[in-house]
């Protein structure tokens, strides 16, 4: 297919509209990337939560293609947002119908996966049918009938490869062909037609095992990698003690790594917003413009956008993980712990898309059919660490392990590892109590061991990092503003003190004019000192009886078991309406009006922030308590609307929210009493 923009170039008058669907780990985004590539966006698809990616293709004879990748399901009529969506599309109930359905299909799972085709095709549509992974099918030695097939499925079957893109242009003929051709129409069920109903059923199962049997062969030769040696790994893998250490040990490597390499584009970031700082205070006359340009926008902004290397790491690294086949084992792992807490099965998929988000893991909980269940798995989801709360751990653990990525990895497991606790915990009290029941097992598919695509996983992680700033974005720069201007306002007049300083410093400076040497220079730093002494000592003026200070004042005496001064105080508050803002609201708060170099990166200037009497304004202490009370509390209005919408009760988003608020508060002062104690002068003498 050629390449051309997505964005960038007129749209013709009537591409071709088509649809990719099938089972989940058939490879279909895989399918889809490799058509679209970076001319593609992501988006919700209209009145869900569910999301769907959207790109553009064109053919060899210049005909452009829309494709829908449509979230993987197991069949249309489930109970499933992502089944409701995927019939909704089908059925153009939302937007214009499609002009063609390519229907992926796993080449060595043939058999499930033709339950499925054969559900799709019973509709009133045109249609292709994508053989995906042929490649790894022809290793294992299985050879398929293509032709024979397709003349059962009565529609076109493209045998490819997506990883490698063979068979990927004759799809695009043939979505360019069959696109153009009359609609299916349902037909007198012949002998050969699939009987109609959902996947499961026992008539569809036995026809698709028949149909198989018809076009499947096996070769002498096959490329099969030693059975013995995978189920080995599976044992391995899906230990009840086992499996977990496997789990944690890669988790730490896992955030290890991301640790050590973004620390360098993080770098690089941190300084294009210091020199862009800089250049502001150059060529902008010094005043009100300067300082909200300097520091609350660049300043503001700058505090969300260097943790981006964080995220798209994190999802590039869980997208090889994924794609490889372990967390599927992972999953079954986690399964037996969690039943014994009182979650089901099948809230590990909900829960594993909490570290997303909170809000498409709580929709996704409509797949449980158990209400116990289900609203077991929406109390615990808001505890699994989204990616909004990555900039808070990658601050809090870089002020506490400046320069031990190890260290900080294990911090950042740390943090996950209390959330996922706290969630296990929860789902307990929760049985014994408001939910008292027993869960069900869960059943998984394991998908088969694969060298993972990085091209794919690369995309997935340029998708996240641009989603994660659109969404944030514009919130971000609102508060950055709004924050500005209460730590700025009302000016405050100096204090009798400051004054003195700044004669003393004026003195200085005189005696330092009429002399040369050592004591010209000895003179002038001390002038500079008495200056920034002076400055140092207005800004807590400033920040104290600002409108900002103010509200902190009013709320810290809640938050002073935890040692949170009121900038902090102020940030975390800020924080509800978007968990993101917080290190850009700490940061303009401790930057403005303040002394502190516009070269200074932002965990450096967040480490030099002073209190009002000179200590460290997060001292390890309040630190600690910081990341701990992050970790626990639930500080997302948009998940207590969605878990009001989806209980049909304020009484659930009620509850959650008193109780995480008062464990994080609980556990948050704990944390600060106990690393106060350990820190203290009497325990070493003791």
């Amino acid at each position: 297919m050629a390449s051309h923009s997505f964005d960038g170039e007129a749209r013709v008058s009537n591409p071709i509209r088509a649809v990719l669907i099938g089972n989940p780990n058939v490879g279909k985004t895989t399918l889809f990337n490799r058509l679209c590539g970076l001319r593609s966006h992501t988006a919700n698809h209209p009145g869900s939560t569910v999301e769907e990616h959207r790109g553009r293709a064109w053919t060899d004879s210049g005909t452009p293609i829309d494709f829908i990748d449509l979230p993987g399901v197991y069949g249309l009529h489930l109970q499933s947002p992502e089944s409701a969506v995927c019939l909704r599309v089908l059925e153009g109930e939302d937007e214009q119908a499609p002009d063609i359905v390519v229907i992926v299909a796993d080449a060595t799972n043939l058999a499930r996966n033709l339950q499925f085709v054969a559900s799709v095709l019973q509709r009133s549509t045109r249609a292709v049918v994508a053989l995906n992974l042929c490649d790894e099918a022809a290793r294992q030695g299985l050879i398929l009938d293509t032709a024979l097939l397709s003349e059962r499925l009565r529609c076109p079957v493209i045998a490819l490869s997506a990883r490698t893109g063979q068979g990927c242009l004759q799809l695009s003929q043939a979505i360019e062909t069959q696109s153009q051709g009359p609609f299916r129409v349902r037909t007198a069920l012949l002998e050969s037609d699939p009987p109609a109903g959902e996947p499961g059923d026992a008539a569809l199962s036995a026809w698709a095992s028949r149909t198989l049997q018809d076009v499947a062969g096996h070769s002498h030769k096959s490329d099969l990698t030693d059975d013995s040696f995978t189920e080995r790994l599976d044992t391995a893998f899906t230990h009840p003690i086992g499996g977990l250490v496997v789990f944690a040990f890669v988790m730490t490597l896992f955030f290890a790594s991301i640790f050590w390499l973004a620390q360098y584009p993080m770098e690089w970031i941190d300084a294009l917003f210091a020199h862009l700082g800089g250049f502001m205070t150059q060529v902008i006359p010094p005043g009100m413009i300067a300082d909200l340009l300097s520091q609350g926008v660049v300043g503001g902004i700058a505090g969300t956008v260097v943790f981006v290397p964080q995220i798209c790491l994190l999802f590039f690294l869980l997208a090889l993980l994924e794609d490889s086949g372990y967390l599927a084992r992972a999953s079954f792992a986690m399964d037996r712990l969690m039943r014994r807490f009182g979650l089901p099965g099948q809230s590990f998929i909900p829960l594993l898309s909490s570290h997303a988000c909170a809000l498409p893991g709580i929709m996704s909980t409509r797949l449980i059919p158990n209400t116990r269940d289900r609203l077991a798995t929406i109390l615990v989801a808001p505890f699994l660490s989204c990616s909004a709360r990555v900039p808070v751990y990658v601050l809090v653990t870089s002020l506490l392990f400046a320069d031990n990525p190890i260290a900080a990895g294990a911090a950042f497991v740390g943090a996950y590892a209390l959330g996922a606790i706290a969630a296990l915990f929860t789902a307990w009290i929760a049985g014994k109590t408001v939910l008292p029941g027993a869960p069900r097992p869960m059943m998984i598919e394991l998908p088969p061991y694969r060298f993972p695509d990085w091209r794919v996983a690369l995309h997935t992680a340029i998708d996240r990092g641009a989603l994660f700033l659109k969404q944030a974005g514009s919130i971000i720069l609102t508060i950055c503003i709004v924050m500005w201007w209460l730590s700025a306002f009302p000016r405050a007049a100096e204090t009798v003190e400051v004054t003195q300083l700044r004669h003393q410093s004026a003195a200085l400076l005189a005696q330092a004019e009429q002399s040369t040497g050592v004591t010209e220079l000895a003179l002038r730093l001390e002038s500079s000192a008495a200056q920034d002494d002076a400055d140092a000592k207005q800004a807590g003026v400033q920040r104290s009886s600002s409108l900002a200070g103010q509200l902190g004042a009013f709320i810290e005496p809640v938050f002073r078991p935890l040692g949170f001064e009121r900038e902090v105080v102020v940030a975390v508050m800020t924080s509800f309406l978007a968990r993101e803002v917080f290190v850009s609201t700490l940061k303009v708060l401790i930057g403005a009006g303040d002394n502190a170099e516009v070269d200074e990166d932002t965990v450096t200037l967040v480490r030099s922030a002073k209190r009002v009497d000179g200590s460290p304004l997060l001292d390890r202490p309040s630190t600690v308590s910081l990341l701990v009370f992050y970790v626990l509390a639930l500080q997302c209005l948009p998940t207590l609307a969605v878990v009001r919408r989806e209980t049909g009760s304020w009484k659930w988003p009620a509850i959650q929210l008193g109780w995480m608020t008062a464990i994080a508060w609980i556990l948050g002062a704990v944390a600060y009493f106990l690393m106060t104690w350990f820190e203290s002068p009497a325990r070493d003498v003791l």
